[in-house]
């Protein structure tokens, strides 16, 4: 005979937010049969990161990819969830919470999970249109929308929320200003120093700011229409972004009468004034102290779950935190005290302002009691560990602040590296998912995983902004040993001889650690070589392009002589100049001045080329600059013909004049091509445009080829006609010429962000496989636009005529001719 049925407690969960979900999912793993329980969640929406809503703001991520628990989670794990639901109040005596437009819940333990709100000054405007705050999805939603219809926006508040949004509206488009109260931004977590090199570099990356600025009023009557400040200065604005910061949610725990001060009071069990009411996150004060970081909610979770699931001797302690951040893709990094508390401390700095680079050191009766980085944060967890364990750091403190590798060579102990096998299964690896050292080992046995990705699908480790991989990866390279890494070793072989890594772990260390020069990835990422060679530079440089567009400087030295002086040498040392004709158009004018300039340089041969261009071959070194001059004024530019970027667009005649042509072949290869021109890309890619499908610009053996047919269009991809044919894929029919170019966006910027430097689309493909880009391009239409976005925002600072700018002078150095001395 089975056993007596045992009535299960009612849990109702006020928050669908990183706090209380992840308090329930502690408890899940704890006492999943205790509860039966209920989510109730202002926003129609399932749990998601709400770290990563600048992301989606610069178009880097969409919802869907920063969504932590999709709804069918919720199904699976037995749990109800009311999405879009208010709860308006608390019946503590009936135990039971009011929701609008729905029936009264009732509980037996109620988890309050009601988050923040953000700061509003009392200033005149702030129920104007076009003001927005920065806090939720809807907020995101508003300000993308404003960025399609509108040109200029004003962020109020230069902390980190502030400086996140500006920074996505920018990538969006938009003319941005941030208004900052304080003299310096982040003030918080920064120091004067770091503060000011941050205006400085974001200041060049064309946002203005305005310090010791308070703001007034929000101007306009209808709508936002600018800001004025108290001195006087107005600023004028079409959107208004209010991210001065976050007090806690308090309203609904002060109506049902719990104690409340700045937060709702909780005590070591994180219970509320009534033992049957817990609470987490940032809507609770513990000791004096809100929290806005997640490394003390992801604690406060375990503890609340564990008392709910019985345990009586859980009590809350806030863990040490420290600040490592990404600002518009300049690293920052902050722990403990900024500066000096008195004499007794010192300050140890390094500070290279060209370069970017900033350290500061402070201690304590030689122990490390705080540390300040900008612009190289690769010592920030190593300076954290120090500090943990109050390590005496006299014996290597003249190199402490130039970092661990420097400090070890004068006495500091190797073990400061990360050793995994000596790390505590408590320990925590991943802080923005709150994910232990003991975790992720459970989960890679229990489940037989092998790969990364597979630690991640399953942990959550590593898959946000993914600052952990490297200590992700030695714990899976730790339990799984040689075979792991061999086998990694064969998918992703090494760069060169200068590492041991490989590109593909490249590209995801220069992203998840925010790498932005050679220089940084060498040093972070262990090279052999402190200059690398000819193999992994010019990888390294290509990988740092297509990672931050919009803010990496290119080295010319790391490329190849073709790429380098922009045109291809040929084998007696000249030079062949291919200008750019788009869609294989040209007219006489174009003409013309091709023939003026071969007969003003005496080219001794002008050729038709197979990509419906004219190729100028044997130039001179020294006579490239004026003979790109004389075609400039011509409006002729480069066709990069040297170069690992779009070469051309093939197109035939189309619809125009063939009798035989479905549509606009011709018009069509000509927005594409204006639309790719300049992007610089693994290795060379082509296109071709057919008007019909007996296909006369052979769109089949191209990189990506489009076919026209009566029902609209075919895009092809991964061909090649060289040495090894290889005929496209089909990976979609389209119906309109705008479907068009967005897949050709899309799938450029995949093959940018996801190929080896050198390997064409064709292996690309055939090693990831026809489906793998169907699936990210065709079945994922939320991640297809992304990556158009992405695409597009990496296009305007390419999209500058080389040779007009060596025509005028720029790197006037490469096509000097070296005198020599008579004997």
């Amino acid at each position: 005979m089975s056993g007596p049925l045992i009535s299960k407690e009612r849990l109702v969960v006020v928050g669908n937010g990183m706090a209380a979900v992840r308090t329930v999912e502690e408890l899940l793993s704890r006492a999943p049969q205790r509860y039966d329980i209920t989510v109730i969640g202002a926003e129609p929406h399932a749990n998601y990161n709400r770290i990563m809503l600048s992301a989606v703001l610069a178009g880097e991520k969409t919802v869907d990819e920063i969504v932590i628990n999709p709804r069918d989670w919720y199904s699976k794990s037995g749990i109800a969830l009311l999405a879009g639901c208010t709860v308006t109040a608390i019946d503590r005596v009936a135990k039971t919470v009011s929701v609008a437009g729905a029936d009264p819940v009732a509980y037996d333990k109620l988890l309050l999970g009601t988050g923040s709100k953000p700061l509003a000054p009392p200033i005149p405007g702030l129920e104007l249109p076009g003001v927005r705050a920065f806090r939720d999805i809807a907020d995101v939603d508003a300000m993308v929308a404003a960025s399609e219809r509108h040109r200029r926006a004003v962020v109020i508040g230069g902390g980190l929320l502030g400086l996140e949004a500006a920074w996505g509206l920018k990538r969006r488009g938009m003319s941005v200003a941030v208004v900052h109260l304080m003299a310096t931004l982040m003030e918080r977590q920064l120091d004067t120093t770091a503060g000011e090199l941050l205006q400085r570099d974001l200041d060049a990356r064309g946002i203005a700011f305005f310090t010791n600025g308070q703001t007034e009023e929000i101007l306009g009557s209808e709508r936002a229409e600018g800001v004025r400040l108290a001195d006087g200065r107005e600023i004028p604005a079409d959107l208004v972004v209010l991210a001065i910061g976050i007090r806690p949610n308090v309203d609904l725990a002060r109506g049902a009468g719990l104690d409340v001060n700045r937060g709702i009071l909780v005590g070591d069990d994180m219970r509320t004034s009534d033992p049957a009411i817990f609470a987490v996150g940032e809507c609770i004060e513990h000791n004096g102290q809100v929290f806005g970081l997640v490394a003390p909610i992801w604690e406060q979770a375990k503890v609340c779950a564990a008392r709910l699931a019985g345990d009586t001797d859980a009590a809350y302690v806030p863990p040490p935190v420290f600040t490592s951040l990404k600002i518009t893709g300049v690293d920052v990094f902050s722990a403990g005290a900024l500066a000096a508390a008195d004499d007794a401390d010192e300050e140890i700095t390094l500070h290279d302002a060209r370069r970017g680079l900033y350290k500061k050191v402070i201690l304590r009766d030689d122990r490390i009691v705080g540390s300040v980085l900008y612009g190289h944060v690769a010592d920030g967890q190593w300076y954290v560990q120090l500090m943990r364990n109050k390590a005496d750091v006299s014996a290597f403190r003249d190199q402490l602040v130039f970092g661990r590798s420097f400090a070890e060579q004068a006495g500091a102990a190797p073990a400061a590296r990360v050793d995994v096998a000596a790390m505590a299964d408590g320990e925590q690896v991943c802080g923005c998912n709150g994910v232990s050292k003991g975790t992720i080992c459970r989960t890679i046995l229990a489940k037989d995983l092998r790969t990364l990705d597979a630690v991640r699908a399953h942990t959550k480790a590593s898959a946000s902004c993914g600052s952990c991989t490297g200590t992700v990866e030695a714990i899976l390279a730790h339990l799984r040993g040689d075979g792991a890494a061999t086998a990694a070793r064969s998918e992703d072989p090494p760069i060169c001889k200068c590492t041991e890594m490989g590109h593909d772990s490249v590209r995801r260390e220069i992203v998840a650690q925010g790498l932005t020069t050679i220089a940084e990835v060498r040093e972070t990422l262990g090279w052999k070589s402190v200059d690398g060679c000819q193999k992994c530079r010019p990888a390294l440089n290509y990988y740092l392009i297509c990672a931050w567009p919009q803010t990496y400087r290119d080295d010319p030295q790391s490329r190849f002589v073709n790429e380098r002086v922009h045109a291809n040498i040929q084998k007696d040392g000249t030079f062949s100049v291919v200008p750019r004709m788009w869609g294989g158009l040209t007219n006489p004018r174009e003409l013309r001045a091709i023939a003026d300039a071969a007969e003003k340089f005496a080219v001794p041969t002008v050729k038709v080329t197979g990509g419906q261009r004219i190729d100028m071959l044997g130039v001179k070194k020294e006579d490239l600059p004026a003979i790109w001059a004389d075609l400039s004024r011509a409006g002729l530019v480069s066709g990069h013909a040297y170069g690992k970027a779009l070469r051309t667009v093939k197109t035939c005649v189309g619809s125009e004049w063939c009798r035989f042509g479905t549509q606009d072949s011709t018009g069509l290869g000509v927005k594409i091509e204006q639309m790719c021109w300049g992007s610089w890309t693994p290795h060379k890619v082509k296109l071709a445009v057919s008007g019909c499908p007996r296909n006369c610009a052979e769109a089949t053996i191209k990189d990506l080829g489009v076919v026209c047919v009566e029902a609209g269009y075919d895009v092809v991809v991964g061909g090649n006609g060289g040495v090894e044919v290889r005929v496209t894929d089909h990976l979609v029919r389209v119906a309109s010429e705008a479907d068009v170019l967005e897949y050709v966006a899309a799938f450029m910027q995949l093959y940018r962000e996801e190929a080896r430097y050198l390997e064409r689309t064709a292996p690309w493909v055939k090693r990831v496989g026809i489906d793998y880009v169907r699936q990210r391009i065709v079945a994922d239409a939320d991640g297809r636009r992304a990556l158009q976005r992405r695409f597009l925002v990496s296009q305007v600072p390419v999209q500058i005529d080389p040779w007009a700018q060596r025509a005028a002078g720029a790197a006037a150095h490469e096509y000097r001719v070296l005198a020599v001395a008579a004997e």
